[in-house]
């Protein structure tokens, strides 16, 4: 089974090692790197204190904020490149349906990460690689999903996935977007004051992505899957994929900002974590059922 329709393969593979190198480096840099600095106070556009981290490559950005970055970095270092760099090697061994939306699901996980420190990290010397980092997935993703022989998956699935149960699991996940973020984004509203952690940001890229793209997609996706539309199968596997990975990453942020002595109360853990882990599990178990069934096929 062919799911190629292009020969853009060679482009593809070139830009995901691309993107396994700029990873590296930025999340790398981003762990390892220091100048020797310490946490300073400013004074924000708002009239606010805010602590700054004050060393390595995240010196300007908030001392909150660098624990965040830390642990998304740590994630992408040590589960993301290693899943993307076997799923390249994978598609360039063979050439299947199950590889090509492995690697196409994958990729997407690293524009996801390339648009929060493209738009959300306060600009540093690595500013180019993030753009780079962002440009390359971007274009390897469209790559990815253009060159896939949608009718030829359609043929593949049928009616042997749990539709049931991936329905829910969408719309939980849509839904579970808008109750972790959209309450802090009401309350500033009705206060008439900034995010309460907007630091010294413009803006939250996290709100944008998740609310603006991830929830609306999960939507879209259940509308595909439910016509039985090839596109929706790679959606899934897209949305299955990153809420893993998310599963991951958060907990690990959290470990850094309570290493740091940062409390976080219990009902961010339960609206801002503990969801989203009990998601990722579920989304562990549909991609594992999902991957088997293309294997059978």
């Amino acid at each position: 089974m062919n799911p190629m329709k292009n020969n853009n393969v060679n482009v593809l593979h070139i830009l995901s090692f691309l993107i396994i190198i700029l990873s590296v480096v930025a999340t790398a840099t981003g762990l390892f790197y220091t100048t020797g600095g310490a946490p300073f106070d400013i004074i924000n556009q708002y009239g606010d204190s805010v602590k700054m981290y004050g060393d390595g490559i995240y010196a300007r950005d908030s001392f909150f904020r660098v624990l965040i970055f830390k642990g998304t970095d740590l994630t992408i270092l040590v589960v993301g490149v290693p899943m993307l760099a076997a799923a390249t090697l994978l598609d360039l061994k063979k050439k299947t349906v199950k590889r090509r939306i492995l690697l196409a699901s994958v990729i997407a996980l690293f524009l996801y990460y390339a648009s929060n420190i493209v738009f959300g990290v306060t600009y540093n010397s690595l500013h180019l690689v993030y753009i780079a980092l962002f440009s390359s997935s971007l274009f390897a993703l469209i790559i990815a999903m253009s060159g896939m022989d949608y009718s030829e998956l359609e043929k593949s699935i049928t009616n042997v996935l749990p539709y049931k149960g991936i329905y829910a699991f969408l719309a939980v996940t849509g839904i579970a977007l808008f109750i972790a973020w959209l309450p802090d984004i009401i309350s500033a509203l009705l206060a008439g004051r900034a995010l309460a952690m907007i630091e010294v940001y413009t803006t939250e890229p996290t709100y944008v992505l998740d609310m603006g793209i991830i929830s609306p997609l999960a939507f879209s996706c259940l509308f595909l899957l439910r016509k039985r539309e090839g596109l929706g199968y790679m959606l899934l596997s897209i949305l299955l994929i990153i809420c893993m990975v998310m599963g991951i990453m958060l907990p690990v942020q959290t470990v850094f900002q309570v290493a740091a002595g940062i409390a976080i109360p219990l009902p961010v853990l339960i609206t801002k974590i503990g969801i989203f882990v009990v998601l990722a599990v579920f989304a562990a178990y549909f991609e594992i059922r999902f991957m088997r069934i293309l294997q059978q096929r």
